[in-house]
């Protein structure tokens, strides 16, 4: 397998990646998968490690940072735009036409935590996309108006936004905004925060097991208001007969985004949990990855056809 960095734009903005393409021949091109990465994280994370995987098992893949994120342009930094999330999707497809080893007619999205609901929206609207999977899929926006397990108190999000409109007004008067720092810095402080949802994230993101240097862990606070009225689901009816696989761990907390996802879908779908797993197991726990993936190369081979 080898692994280039490429880059290509969005919107106007370059975007960072790394292609992986399989070593062992083929008598044409091949298909091809874009993978993106959970919020605040990077391309060298959970999204690299699917992406390695995947092609592995003889897929060309592109796994890259979203815009103003990682090694990504974009202003400001740390910003979370659902709308530039999902145009960086359609803008990775499109990088992957360009490629003679790719075959543009059998490209699919893999979409990993937020990067699952962004892949969803990226799809209903992308024709050229021929199936989508997700693993441990998140909803921003749900996530951040009603909490990772969906019984916030609506006063928290309240809160988040008047931050984000005096971060506004701080920056028309050309005063620093700050940023929302996503975790604390302390893992008992991680768990008093957010429960076992929240000290598997600091483990992740805080410690050697995933933390990367480029892994931002704050959101520009812009991103709140952005998010406030943003439904990554919306288009999911609009992915129709193309089919949809969503990956879970059995112990997710976020798992009812999943299935709110799953219930507005139309056509071929399915829900495959993994068990004994949680949300961020599935992010680089070799037990819940392979089964992951062993279903992934299922979904992909079965339904990214030139039929």
């Amino acid at each position: 397998m080898a692994q280039t960095t490429v880059s290509f734009n969005s919107a106007g903005i370059p975007l960072a990646g790394h292609l992986y393409t399989p070593d062992a021949p083929t008598p044409g091109p091949r298909p091809a998968l874009v993978v993106g990465h959970p919020g605040t994280s990077v391309k060298e994370q959970t999204s690299g490690t699917y992406a390695q995987r995947m092609a592995e098992r003889g897929f060309v893949t592109l796994a890259f940072d979203a815009a103003h994120q990682g090694e990504s342009g974009g202003l400001p930094r740390g910003l979370e735009d659902p709308a530039q999330r999902v145009e960086d999707f359609k803008a990775a497809v499109s990088y992957l036409t360009t490629l003679d080893e790719v075959d543009a007619d059998r490209i699919g999205l893999l979409g990993i935590c937020a990067s699952g609901s962004y892949s969803l929206a990226a799809t209903g609207g992308d024709h050229r996309v021929k199936a989508v999977a997700t693993v441990s899929t998140a909803e921003p926006a749900r996530q951040f108006r009603l909490g990772a397990d969906g019984t916030q108190d609506p006063a928290v999000f309240q809160a988040l936004l008047d931050a984000a409109a005096q971060a506004r007004t701080a920056a028309a008067r050309s005063e620093d905004p700050g940023v929302m720092t996503m975790f604390p810095e302390t893992a008992e402080q991680a768990r008093a925060l957010g429960g076992e949802h929240g000290i598997e994230g600091f483990e992740y993101y805080c410690t050697p097991r995933g933390e990367h240097e480029r892994s931002a862990k704050f959101l520009a606070w812009e991103s709140i208001d952005r998010m406030a009225f943003h439904d990554a689901f919306f288009a999911v009816p609009l992915i129709g007969d193309r089919p949809i696989l969503q990956i879970i761990g059995e112990r997710a907390v976020t798992a009812w985004m999943a299935v709110e996802a799953h219930q507005r879908a139309t056509g071929p779908k399915e829900i495959h949990w993994i068990k004994g797993a949680s949300h961020v197991d599935l992010y680089d726990k070799k037990e819940y990855i392979d089964p992951a993936i062993d279903k992934l190369t299922d979904f992909y081979t079965t339904y990214l056809t030139t039929n």
